[in-house]
């Protein structure tokens, strides 16, 4: 039996930006080069909409990785509530830097526990495509409100 993921559980907002801070010593001559690098590190690779969409969407589930350069996020196990004895594991790529539906890709590993073992389970490719519709119509209504 395959469980749909709650509307409820898409709707949470994970978007956390971190910059690591550098002492740079020398003198103003100094400054545009490090500005130069801080600019990098805020740059990401990939199309934002489809990245920011794709946090948004998961941010129910605890995360292993998030690259924002490679347009990777991976989850940890989650078990849904109300199914203790089933978990799933996604990851997400994001392949491009234009907001298109081949530009996304999602993966899904499901378990059941069966006799205290977590065994490898089928996972339904309508789990796989409906999660990358919630993905892109997000994506696209983030577009829609940024651009005005």
């Amino acid at each position: 039996m395959v469980r749909r993921l709650p509307a409820s559980a898409t709707a949470g907002l994970l978007l956390a930006v971190l910059l690591p801070l550098a002492a740079c010593g020398g003198g103003a001559k100094d400054r545009p080069k490090a500005d130069l690098a801080a600019s990098k590190v805020t740059t990401i690779g990939v199309n934002a909409y489809l990245w920011r969409a794709s946090l948004d969407t998961l941010s129910f589930m605890p995360m292993v990785q998030t690259d924002s350069n490679g347009g990777v996020i991976v989850t940890d196990w989650y078990s849904n509530p109300n199914s203790p004895n089933e978990r799933m594991k996604l990851t997400v790529s994001i392949l491009d830097q234009d907001l298109r539906a081949d530009a996304l890709r999602v993966a899904a590993s499901r378990q059941v526990n069966q006799g205290g073992q977590w065994v490898d389970a089928p996972v339904a490719a309508a789990t796989v495509q409906k999660l990358e519709e919630v993905i892109l119509t997000k994506a696209r209504d983030l577009r829609r409100t940024a651009i005005g």
